[in-house]
């Protein structure tokens, strides 16, 4: 098991110098790795983070999503286009970091919606989308993990089952189901049975609170998502999401009107602690 970090939950832009004590930091606390948000930025600067990674033995996992203008699902082909090009620079830019998974919700838009559940032409758009990005991706060596969304915030994936079926009509090697216990806590009524039903396909969990603070500190199902992922087998990365008011974009978007922890390093030591009492 590796245990890693999101860091959305100070940055948006990791490749800048002032947080390099911060990775230190994370580092000295125990974390495997650190998850990079590829929201900005060039493959440049996504190699020299990833030196500066691999001299504090920091590994690097990274995430992505789409937005309205890159949105793999639009009925415009030049929209489409441009999703399959913008997935293609986040993968150069991992490639660059030497990270070897990318995970997020970027098989459609983020807060995109048509007031109607997904039509079979926005499925097989997204699927043709996910097949050439993960050939693109193969080359590299680097995984594509999907990650379902809550109904609130995305409309074509929002289930573990739905993702499953997804990713084995892609039917790529290096494509996984992305697990988030923040939305399975919304969306599933059986969080065992959706792990054990999706056993082969996930490739990535994300450790996240029902109030996106602490893990272990709210009303997520944790004993039986621990007892479930090892009833699996699964032993990849367990990484925490979390969000505060560092951004304030972000916090607009995730819905963090108060404080939520004490400090951000705080969440991630007692956040660790929790992940390696329950699944260390």
């Amino acid at each position: 098991m590796q245990f890693g970090i999101n860091l959305l939950l100070w940055t948006d832009t990791p490749y800048s110098p002032e947080f390099l004590p911060l990775y230190a930091r994370l580092k000295e606390m125990g974390f495997d790795g650190v998850e990079l948000p590829m929201f900005s930025g060039n493959p440049e600067d996504y190699r020299k983070l990833g030196e500066r990674l691999h001299d504090l033995g920091l590994e690097r996992t990274a995430t992505v999503i789409r937005n309205e203008p890159d949105d793999p699902i639009s009925s415009d082909a030049a929209v489409r286009g441009v999703a399959l090009e913008s997935m293609k620079h986040a993968i150069d830019c991992a490639e660059a970091a030497s990270a070897k998974l990318i995970g997020g919700p970027f098989y459609a838009a983020i807060g995109k919606f048509s007031g109607s559940p997904p039509t079979a032409q926005e499925w097989q758009y997204s699927v043709d989308y996910m097949r050439q990005a993960a050939d693109y991706a193969q080359r590299a060596g680097i995984e594509l993990s999907l990650e379902f969304l809550n109904r609130f915030e995305i409309y074509l994936l929002n289930c573990t089952a739905d993702t499953k079926r997804f990713v084995q009509e892609v039917d790529r090697p290096n494509v996984g189901v992305h697990y988030d216990t923040f939305h399975a806590n919304l969306e599933e009524k059986n969080v065992d049975a959706a792990i054990r039903d999706a056993a082969e396909t996930i490739t990535h969990v994300h450790i996240s609170e029902n109030d996106r603070g602490t893990p272990g500190q709210g009303q997520v199902r944790w004993e039986e998502t621990f007892k479930a992922l090892s009833a699996i087998g699964y032993d990849g990365w367990m990484t925490i999401e979390a969000f505060g008011q560092a951004l304030p974009g972000l916090a607009a978007a995730t819905k963090i009107w108060r404080p939520l922890f004490e400090s951000e390093e705080q969440l991630a030591a007692d956040g660790l602690a929790f992940m390696r009492e329950h699944a260390g």
